[in-house]
């Protein structure tokens, strides 16, 4: 896989990356998840461990944003990166964050979240990190 970073013009990338995967494995008739997106991108050095440490990752993140939690597998079929973007937030955070060896905080999430928006303009732009209203 190219060199990832931790920039908006990776995340562009590793978006688009994401969705082309999806269409290409759908195209094979394999499972859009976790492990096949790895393997796609990492081939043989997507092994077991990674791909645990990357669910971990981002069942980690889930679990603290939401109180209905629900650990992340890696044979679990993944939705439409661009209708259903929480959880691939969330994946190309952990991706990240192992393949740097830095901590799920130090991704850039503006950076991340502005990435979805050029990848993706016909879709509502992400901002989970905005301040609610008291």
């Amino acid at each position: 896989m190219n060199e990832i970073e931790n920039n908006q013009e990776c995340f562009v990338r590793l978006w688009r990356k994401l969705e082309r995967t999806r269409r290409l494995l759908g195209g094979q008739h394999k499972r859009f998840c976790i492990r096949n997106v790895l393997k796609a991108w990492w081939g043989d050095k997507a092994t077991d461990d990674k791909v645990w440490e990357v669910c971990r990752r981002a069942s980690l993140m889930l679990e603290s944003d939401n109180d209905d939690y629900k650990p992340v597998y890696g044979n679990d079929l993944l939705p439409l990166p661009s209708l259903y973007p929480r959880k691939h937030r969330e994946l190309l955070r952990a991706i990240v964050s192992v393949t740097l060896g830095i901590g799920m905080r130090k991704v850039d999430l503006k950076a991340l979240d502005a990435a979805y928006s050029i990848a993706f303009p016909q879709s509502t732009p992400m901002n989970v990190n905005k301040k609610k209203k008291l």
